[in-house]
């Protein structure tokens, strides 16, 4: 059994590394005011970023989808990794050696499995990088010469090669501690009629990366004429790589595509490099499969959804070229950003092109491209004789639904007019009409369609304190979000964000404060935790981790997590004279509250009621009556 990583190795990985720096990894962060940052969610879709980051408490939260915590949980959430794998995959990175109670350092096969596989593929892939120089591998070297990559160039992408024998790599990695389960969990090695075989031999490699620059896998192009398998052979679905949610080039070209606002999607390896090596820094690639909605999400949080962004599509000229066209035209809606096509002159691809007219040759195809919907506009005319009157119509019910989707109106009214001389209809106003009339409809039918966002499940996940190693929690479901038009709810939040981003403005006055003077039960409960955490006074360096690690459940810890990072309804930084009006607010309304109960006390006493009781609640009325009215000349004076 594994053991458990010992506390303060849990807390040096999480000071050694910045949250803002990790999330980075993933998605474009920009400043959200307050210290704070913002971006796409990861965790669900949406179209303006609600995700926020605050780099001073280290946590994020989306005020969309209610996922939140600190950079472990992070990790965990987004990488599917349990709370150790977490904290050895950041300690990798930061070069943190961690500790374990049950002995010693270099745990080994104590690490989680993911760890382990992230570190097989990192081995292989230096293995296959130096294979390159062999007298075996001169074929390889040969192909990327006569495609115009150098030796520097096969080093920048890390291209290896993979020795023809049946297990070079196995024995290799084996030498390295790894069983053979684990290489053949890894994709590394294939299931031989004698065990284990290497899945790679005789060809050029290429690793592919994640987002965050780990290898989870390897793409194999054929040399030998001899060679029966695929031309291009890929990893296969492993625990790490999923070939839908991976693009090749990200972890290069991520910094930017943020920066610049553009992507360039191509269709393969050497694509890709010669994309680069022209300049045009932003080309990322497919790996075997079709462009698709998960690689969408990918891009969306490195572009922001912003309507200036530009995503251009190269294909091949040919049927299958325009085939994947179009079905990325059907994906267009899912991008705020402007979707073009470059298709080169005879349909060679950005590695032809280079190779025959060099790097300005790339550069010029990606920045004269068409709009995606232009060409899918002529592919659906193209596919009708619009030399008859039934051609004619037929082209038009099938281009201006795409002319209706264009998202920008004086566009759309142009192409609909486009469209219309294309056809060869007269009567321009007729295509305007309708193309404007489908476009009301799909905007009607989307309306109607449209449910509110419930309050996403918690997935499941481990504490964030070291306690929480390995132990899963279960999530309980979430109840309504609180009305935070309330006035009684709005100034109790407020005062709780400051409690836990300003504990020394509200000090120790706060910690006074009862259960009861928080009329919302989740208000109460993160309020016991500040308290059991120490309270306001004792608030320092690990003051926030520890109120979210004595949180009851999962519910008051992400509570917290959300007011730790929103922000606060003031317009500079808040000072003690804001912070003692939401004091003195939340304690009037306790008062407030606690003179209408002892009002209808005294109403169900009636004129019956005996002098010593009567008197004795005409007192607490006429005291809370008195320390209110003081509380309002006062202010914090009367606290």
């Amino acid at each position: 059994m594994a053991g458990r990583i010992k506390d303060e190795d849990v807390k040096a990985v999480r000071d050694a590394v910045p949250i803002d720096a990790v999330i980075s990894e993933y998605l474009q962060l920009k400043n959200a005011g307050g210290g704070n940052l913002k971006g796409l969610c990861p965790f669900h879709d949406e179209k303006s970023p609600s995700f926020q980051v605050s780099p001073s408490k280290g946590l994020f939260y989306c005020f969309g989808c209610q996922e939140g915590g600190d950079t472990l949980d992070f990790v965990m959430k987004l990488d599917h990794l349990s709370f150790s794998e977490a904290v050895e995959r950041l300690a990798a990175k930061t070069g943190i050696v961690l500790r374990y109670d049950e002995g010693g350092y270099n745990p080994g096969r104590q690490q989680g499995e993911k760890i382990r596989l992230i570190e097989a593929h990192k081995i292989a892939a230096q293995f296959f990088v130096e294979q390159l120089g062999s007298a075996e591998a001169e074929i390889g070297r040969k192909f990327l010469t006569e495609r115009g990559f150098d030796q520097a160039a096969a080093e920048h992408f890390g291209v290896g090669y993979a020795p023809a024998g049946w297990d070079h790599l196995i024995r290799f990695l084996r030498g390295k501690d790894f069983t053979d389960k684990e290489l053949l969990t890894s994709g590394l090695a294939s299931e031989g009629r004698r065990g284990a075989i290497d899945r790679f031999r005789g060809r050029l490699i290429w690793p592919i990366r994640d987002i965050t620059g780990d290898v989870i896998g390897f793409g194999a192009r054929k040399l030998r004429e001899d060679d029966n398998g695929p031309k291009y052979l890929n990893t296969p679905e492993t625990p790490l790589y999923k070939k839908s949610h991976v693009l090749y080039g990200i972890d290069l070209a991520k910094k930017e595509i943020a920066k610049t606002g553009k992507a360039v999607v191509v269709e393969g390896y050497t694509d890709v490099m010669a994309c680069h090596l022209a300049g045009v820094t932003t080309a990322i690639a497919t790996c075997g499969t079709a462009f698709a909605e998960d690689h969408i999400k990918i891009l969306r949080r490195l572009l922001m959804d912003n309507s200036s962004s530009h995503v251009v599509f190269t294909f091949d000229g040919d049927a299958a070229g325009q085939r994947a066209a179009l079905r990325a035209f059907e994906d267009d809606q899912k991008f705020a950003a402007r979707t073009s096509i470059a298709i080169s002159p005879g349909g060679m691809d950005p590695c032809e092109l280079r190779l025959a007219d060099g790097d300005a040759a790339v550069r010029n195809l990606v920045e004269h491209s068409s709009p995606l919907f232009e060409f899918a506009i002529h592919s659906a005319v193209a596919r009708h004789n619009t030399d008859t009157a039934e051609g004619r119509a037929a082209a038009l019910e099938e281009a201006a639904p795409i002319v209706a989707g264009i998202k920008d109106g004086s566009i759309q009214h142009e192409y609909a007019v486009s469209l219309a001389s294309k056809l060869g209809i007269l009567d321009e106003q007729f295509v305007v009409r309708r193309v404007s009339q489908l476009a009301r409809w799909a905007r009607d039918r989307g309306q109607r369609g449209a449910e509110p966002r419930r309050d996403r499940q918690q997935g499941q996940g481990q504490g964030s304190g070291g306690s929480g190693q390995g132990v899963t929690r279960p999530q309980p479901p979430r109840g309504p979000r609180l009305d935070l038009r309330s006035p009684s709810h709005r100034v109790e939040r407020e005062l709780l964000k400051l409690a836990l981003q300003h504990p020394h403005l509200v000090s120790p006055a706060f910690d006074a404060y009862g259960e009861d003077e928080f009329t919302a039960p989740p208000y109460a409960a993160v309020r016991n935790a500040i308290a059991e955490a120490g309270g306001t006074e004792h608030a320092d360096d690990g003051y926030l981790a520890r109120v979210r690690d004595v949180a009851p459940d999962d519910t008051v810890r992400i509570l917290v997590t959300e007011l730790a990072v929103e922000a606060t309804h003031t317009r500079r930084a808040p000072d003690e004279v804001y912070a003692g009006m939401q004091l003195v607010a939340v304690r009037l309304q306790a008062v407030e509250r606690r003179i209408s109960e002892v009002r209808a006390n005294l109403t169900r006493l009636g004129p019956r009621a005996g002098a010593d009781d009567l008197n004795a609640v005409q007192s607490e009325l006429w005291a809370l009556q008195q320390y209110g009215q003081r509380l309002r000349e006062q202010g914090t004076a009367a606290l």
